[in-house]
């Protein structure tokens, strides 16, 4: 037998037990006779705790490559203008371009991931996406580019996804609010080290070595995630221990849901804590891609910065965010649950909040100076960004199992919608009244509604039961029964 299957089958012995009480730091180990066998069982423990966190710096890498991909476009968007003789609304369609593929493939990505595996499907995704940049790096027009950018799109759809559904496995659940937010985190601060340096790479060899730059990190990450991911049942190097903790930690267990894909979605949304987190994370969305596509360009045009020093005005704010998702959507809320907070009352808080401080975005559309309007956008960006890892993490304990990468799906195409549609909206904003202050008066009007979703929508953070739904055909019968 293999040690997973004793392990869920009850069949280990009271080493493990141990491990666990000691692991969770609420109980002190047990059951020793020597000062001797506890160092030996400490030793151990310690080296246990390091596989699952080792999986999560896999992720949170992968995230910043991500990022990289992405930003290098907005630092870009001056010489690819000026090269392709681009108005702001026909760049802003240029910078929604990867936003086409990649929002409407999140729903088919969670199912895929949902039936094949995070493996496989991130292994494929790593690959799409370095040929993209590639291809954008030798782009000759305006449509070769766009062309380049949807392809990135198809590539990078199933990362976060694949991201969330891999903690969920990976993580016990008063760990992953802090595992949610190391991954998350991670693309604002790709942002924070990716605008200077991508800035410097780009003054220094054109638009194009940007998209070299990229195109040459992706191909590392390849070959790490290809050697190092596996699942916690397939993983030789996590212990018996470790996978023990996980385990009885609530982890998300590992295979399908029962029902077929659209009998899933079916089920997902008639669920109203559902529908109060798409929100949420939509209004979230718009802001958030807002300042990822435009935040370069506003400080070029509208305070007159060259590409060098608005990279380094646009790290603050990614950086601010950064610390901020960490210590507060990570550190802050787990060590709250685990001190015997209610989670949800945690949760909804913190959402609530941050998107009301998220408010300040109007600060940035009534000031011409840099230092304050990078001030006000750093606080916006600073408290959104909590929001994300909050509501990231919520389809780990609220999908039925095997539908994790279904929810997350459906979450992240309401987010990712949004960068089809900011970009756009900004870019014919600009262009018709030469300024971003009703751009950034609309932001703060979309996250309104999103907090009244919060409050009034997301009700708990309870597994749902799978055939509370309104489910009908085979699928349903077969539930039911």
């Amino acid at each position: 037998m293999r040690w997973p299957e004793a392990c869920a089958g009850g069949q280990v012995g009271g080493s493990l037990r141990r491990a666990r009480r000691c692991c969770d730091g609420r109980e002190i180990m047990t059951g020793l006779t020597s000062i001797h066998g506890l160092k030996n069982e400490i030793g151990v423990l310690v080296l246990a705790k390091r596989r699952r966190w080792w999986i999560a710096l896999l992720l949170s890498v992968g995230v910043i490559i991500n990022y990289f991909d992405r930003t290098n476009m907005s630092i870009a968007t001056q010489p690819i203008t000026q090269e392709f003789h681009l108005t702001a609304g026909q760049m802003g369609i240029l910078l929604s371009a990867f936003a086409w593929s990649y929002a409407l493939l999140q729903i088919p990505a969670g199912t895929l991931l949902d039936r094949i595996g995070v493996k496989w499907v991130t292994r494929m995704g790593t690959m799409v996406w370095t040929i993209a940049c590639v291809l954008t790096a030798i782009a000759t027009g305006q449509g070769l580019v766009i062309l380049s950018r949807v392809l990135l799109g198809i590539g990078e759809a199933p990362y976060f996804p694949a991201s969330t559904k891999a903690t969920g496995y990976w993580f016990p659940r008063h760990e992953r609010g802090r595992a949610v937010s190391l991954f998350d985190a991670q693309s604002k601060f790709s942002n924070a080290i990716g605008a200077p340096l991508l800035a410097l790479v780009v003054t220094h060899w054109g638009w194009r070595g940007g998209f070299w730059f990229t195109a040459a990190l992706s191909v590392l990450y390849v070959v790490l995630f290809w050697v190092s991911y596996r699942d916690p049942h397939e993983d030789k190097r996590l212990s018996k221990a470790e996978y023990a903790y996980i385990v009885e930690g609530g982890s998300q267990s590992e295979g399908e849901a029962p029902g077929g894909v659209w009998d899933n979605i079916q089920f997902l949304l008639t669920q109203r804590k559902v529908w109060g987190v798409f929100i949420g994370f939509a209004a979230y969305g718009y802001s958030w891609w807002l300042f990822l596509t435009w935040l370069p360009g506003y400080l070029e045009t509208s305070l007159h910065m060259s590409i060098l020093k608005t990279g380094w005005y646009s790290a603050i704010p990614w950086l601010v965010g950064t610390i901020s998702e960490l210590l507060i959507g990570g550190w802050l809320v787990d060590k709250l649950v685990n001190q015997g907070h209610d989670s949800l009352r945690v949760r909804k808080t913190i959402l609530v909040i941050c998107m009301l401080l998220g408010l300040s975005v109007i600060g940035a559309a009534l000031t011409h100076k840099p230092i304050v309007a990078v001030t006000f956008i750093s606080i916006a960006l600073g408290s959104l960004v909590i929001t994300s890892s909050i509501a990231y993490s919520i389809p780990t304990f609220i999908a039925p199992k095997g539908m994790v990468g279904s929810l997350i799906g459906i979450l992240t195409f309401g987010n990712n919608a949004m960068a089809i549609v900011a970009p756009i909206v900004t870019g014919f904003i600009v262009q018709a009244t030469g300024s971003f202050m009703y751009a950034f008066l609309l932001a703060a009007l979309i996250l309104v509604v999103g907090i009244l979703s919060y409050v009034f929508l997301l009700t708990d953070l309870d597994p749902m039961e799978y055939g509370s739904g309104r489910l009908t055909g085979p699928a349903a019968e077969d539930i039911q029964s």
